[in-house]
């Protein structure tokens, strides 16, 4: 029989498990907008639609954050959920995990799926696109001896790293290519691919950067991945910076293996990615670790080992946030404040820009370099300065060829005088 003082205790806990948490700042969250169904480029520029977005937000005023390419800050419904999802799988404990979790997980796979337009048995959730293209790229197994792997100068350390470690491996070749600076066009950059190649015509594997993290370029993924699968070259497509951000068509992409982020900007909560496997290519990744599970199954070539429950209970919550504000809104709106600081500066001498004004090549994150500065040092020091005599914060980004940056990232919780507030910050630091 259950004491009166169990039953208080139960009944405490389940209301603090539907109680709402208080942001930081102490201001209670406005009501989320009506959905906008005008033309996006109409509500992009609509500042008493998205002023009421950006409250959703519960954001520092110790810095004007212009870098959240990072991680995606969870809006304040989503870190709700986050909160009633952590309550809840903490007092269920292991009967939750051991009874309920896998088919709730079940249920936000298939939706996450028929999101990115792919078949539920083809992803597999990750703690991050990192751990995701890891396994990807080591786990290859149709890299033969003599062979080479390819990758460009702009694709994530961690990612060339696995390239370089796998050629290693299996007594491979690395090539290396440069991504044209400034590069204006498809055209090019599909260019500088087929001569690299056209260069090294015994090219197995080829790693290819969607929204790259570096500069903010946008690649032509299709149409590169077109050339490399007339050759008989594989394809593992870093996506880590793509969903929610920019257009997302994995099936268009034409290649088998896809890492992404669920973290960044679909503004789920830390620790959640996924590896896409392509029904075609899954006999190209070997088992994880001696997994004993099934060769015919997306889930024996990636063990994480226990996930963080709450985080995936909480992906659906964000989901819904995306879309009550819609994606191609989303996509303009970013896009549009981005336009912003770098249409007042391009021109700015003093001022490199590394990205151009082809709608095809850019999202929300671009690239700057100041009076030519392109070391390491430079560039941290210039980061520093941003926060410390301006308060803007940002980060360098290093491995470009021609020379480090300082990459500019604004969200949904910035609004038009956080970037012009960059755009004084940068005149002054020129003049």
């Amino acid at each position: 029989m259950t004491s009166r003082r169990q039953f208080l205790r139960r009944a405490g806990l389940a209301s603090a498990a539907l109680a709402l948490p208080v942001p930081a700042s102490g201001r209670p969250r406005p009501t989320m907008p009506a959905a906008r169904h005008d033309a996006a480029a109409v509500v992009a520029r609509d500042e008493t639609y998205w002023e009421q977005v950006a409250a959703q937000y519960d954001v520092t005023d110790e810095v004007t954050n212009l870098e959240g390419g990072y991680w995606g800050m969870m809006a304040t419904p989503v870190l709700e959920a986050f909160h009633r999802n952590t309550i809840r799988v903490n007092r269920e404990s292991s009967y939750y995990a051991r009874t309920r979790f896998n088919r709730e997980a079940r249920d936000i796979t298939e939706r996450v799926a028929a999101a990115l337009g792919i078949s539920s048995g083809e992803i597999a959730f990750s703690r991050n696109a990192t751990e995701a293209l890891q396994a990807l790229i080591s786990q290859y197994n149709r890299l033969e001896p003599g062979e080479t792997v390819m990758y460009a100068d702009l694709d994530y350390p961690a990612m060339q790293q696995a390239m370089d470690e796998l050629a290693v491996r299996k007594g491979a070749e690395v090539a290396r290519l440069v991504i044209p600076e400034p590069a204006e066009t498809v055209e090019q950059i599909v260019e500088a691919y087929r001569e690299a190649l056209n260069a090294h015509p015994r090219t197995r594997f080829l790693l290819l950067t969607h929204a790259n993290n570096k500069t903010g370029l946008i690649h032509p993924v299709r149409e590169i991945t077109a050339l490399a699968r007339s050759r008989g070259i594989d394809v593992v497509v870093d996506a880590a910076h793509s969903w929610g951000h920019i257009p997302l068509d994995i099936d268009g992409f034409g290649a088998d293996y896809v890492g992404l982020n669920l973290h960044k900007w679909i503004g789920a909560p830390i620790g959640v990615g996924a590896m896409v496997i392509r029904e075609a290519g899954l006999s190209g990744i070997d088992r994880a670790h001696g997994d004993p599970g099934s060769l015919d199954s997306i889930y024996s070539r990636l063990h994480t080992g226990t996930m963080n429950f709450a985080t995936i209970l909480t992906v659906p919550d964000a989901l819904d946030f995306q879309e009550s504000i819609g994606w191609e809104n989303k996509y303009a709106r970013i896009r549009y404040l981005r336009d912003l600081w770098v249409q007042e500066v391009r021109d700015v001498e003093g001022v490199d820009v590394l990205t151009p004004e082809n709608d095809e090549l850019i999202g929300a994150i671009t690239s700057f370099r100041l009076n030519g500065g392109t070391s390491g040092d430079a560039n941290r020091a210039l980061v520093r300065q941003l926060v410390e005599d301006f308060g803007i914060f940002t980060v360098a980004r290093t491995g470009v060829a021609a020379g480090d940056c300082v990459r500019v990232t604004p969200a949904l919780y910035n609004l038009p005088p956080d970037l012009a507030k960059l755009v004084d910050a940068l005149k002054q630091l020129v003049a």
